[in-house]
């Protein structure tokens, strides 16, 4: 059932969960992830983020999400992640994305402000909520862990979320894209004062190999979606290469089905933590 970023993050906010939001680049990763929210009864969020664009063309892989969320036995809302400029928000808006996170996240306060306004203003009267980030969390997906992020400042998130009439926010408080190459250290308390200062649900990104422990204090702290997509591809990745090492393998689709199946496995074991299963 296709429903959009507002309704889905209420759901969150009603059951005091995380929504699971997992980037989805493929065939593979839509059918792993529906797999996984509809064996534990839970609404999903299937991504793609515009540095995908490599992996799979908007146009290619858009398509398929809607229509995924739309056949699911759960609610699931199509977002895109990571977008930079408006037009691609327009593309997936006319694919009949139901969310879309605009990430101005390197620019200057104000110019990130401005920007997020427009989104706002493009997608009233869609079915479509609004992400944003604020701070900003090195790398992006598909890199490494690089030096510390800048941290959200409280005051200028209520100012932000004010001034913008944004559905969720993304602070920066400790989490980094891609794999860790040691344990995070987040500002959890960090999270609970933006959640109580702006009243609005707030996402974590980098929210792959955060501790089980971190994540409970997290959502309880007020954290409604969490981003989720190097490590379930990793597992995929060691599935393929265990496969591989097994037998000699003449069909690409029996390695693909091997990691389709990994990373459900994988996605189940987190949708089981963020929803406190």
């Amino acid at each position: 059932m296709l429903v959009n970023l507002v309704e889905i993050l209420k759901l969150a906010e009603e059951r005091k969960c995380a929504i699971g939001a997992f980037n989805t680049p493929n065939l593979e990763c839509v059918n792993a992830v529906i797999a996984a929210a509809e064996k534990l009864n839970v609404p999903v969020i299937l991504m793609h983020a515009q540095i995908h664009e490599s992996a799979s063309g908007l146009e290619q892989i858009g398509p398929v999400l809607v229509q995924a969320a739309k056949t699911a036995k759960v609610p699931v809302c199509a977002h895109l992640d990571h977008c930079e400029d408006l037009d691609y928000i327009k593309r997936g808006l006319a694919l009949g994305f139901t969310g879309v996170m605009y990430d101005g996240s390197t620019l200057p306060f104000e110019e990130n402000l401005e920007n997020t306004k427009k989104v706002v203003s493009l997608v009233k009267g869609e079915n479509c909520g609004v992400e944003a980030e604020l701070g900003a969390m090195p790398p992006r997906e598909g890199g490494e862990n690089a030096p510390g992020p800048v941290y959200t400042e409280p005051d200028e998130a209520v100012l932000f979320c004010r001034e913008t009439g944004i559905d969720a926010l993304a602070p920066s408080f400790g989490t980094a894209h891609g794999i860790y190459k040691s344990k995070p250290v987040l500002d959890l308390e960090r999270v609970r004062i933006i959640a109580e200062k702006t009243k609005l649900p707030l996402v974590m990104h980098g929210g792959s190999g955060v501790s089980p422990e971190d994540y409970r204090v997290g959502i309880s702290n007020g954290l409604r979606k969490i981003n989720y997509y190097s490590y379930m591809s990793k597992a995929g990745t060691k599935a393929v290469k265990e496969l591989l090492e097994k037998q000699d393998v003449t069909y690409f689709h029996d390695l693909a089905l091997a990691a389709e199946k990994a990373m459900e496995a994988n996605a189940e074991s987190a949708m089981r933590i963020f929803y406190g299963l």
